[in-house]
């Protein structure tokens, strides 16, 4: 199983396939691994043990940053997560990242976001759209049309815990107009707008 994996100077961690939401442009659909990596596709959640000794099989003080990001929502898993994430802070100095849609409240039924103080550097959260009706056509989440709202506050509440707030938006599927708009809603938000390529 491919739990980590590197990216750029970073290691990305695929912890689970699990996720609310099948986005329209989502990468799973093209093809099994992503920037060259073998299959994401997990024959099973791998332990906390597992993922730990498979990071620690990196450098990871010369490694510009650890994401939790692979094929499925990272937070199915928050509580899993957390505990690999107190373990990089004991043991490294590398900044930590968890790529999100921002449905942790939805996935968990309670606030998540004051868990991730102390642990998480940063959020990159899936903006995707400017309206609750385009973000559920656009994610097909399984929480329905209030998933747009809850992926808003959540994002509002990661930025009093969480130093580094960032919301995407693929470059692909929005104009101009639309990224401008996000632009404005990340500023209401206190986070930072990022428009990402579409990687194919």
């Amino acid at each position: 199983m491919t739990i980590t994996y590197p990216v750029k100077n970073g290691i990305y961690v695929n912890m689970t396939n699990r996720c609310p939401c099948a986005c329209t442009f989502c990468l799973r659909q093209n093809g099994p691994g992503v920037y060259g990596s073998e299959p994401l596709w997990l024959e099973r959640e791998p332990t906390v043990q597992e993922v730990c000794d498979s990071l620690a099989q990196w450098d990871l003080n010369h490694k510009d940053e650890v994401v939790f990001c692979g094929y499925g929502e990272p937070t199915e898993r928050l509580e899993d997560l957390l505990e690999v994430a107190a373990w990089l802070k004991a043991n490294y100095s590398v900044p930590i990242r968890i790529n999100t849609n921002g449905l942790a409240d939805l996935i968990w039924g309670k606030e998540t976001a004051p868990l991730l103080a102390g642990k998480i550097d940063c959020v990159s959260i899936s903006l995707n759209a400017n309206n609750a009706e385009d973000y559920l056509k656009l994610t097909r989440s399984k929480f329905g049309i209030g998933s747009y709202q809850a992926m808003l506050d959540y994002t509002r509440a990661c930025t009093h815990y969480v130093p580094k707030v960032v919301m995407t938006v693929v470059d692909q599927v929005t104009t101009p107009e639309e990224q401008e708009e996000s632009r404005r809603i990340c500023q209401q938000l206190g986070a930072t707008l990022r428009v990402r390529p579409f990687e194919s």
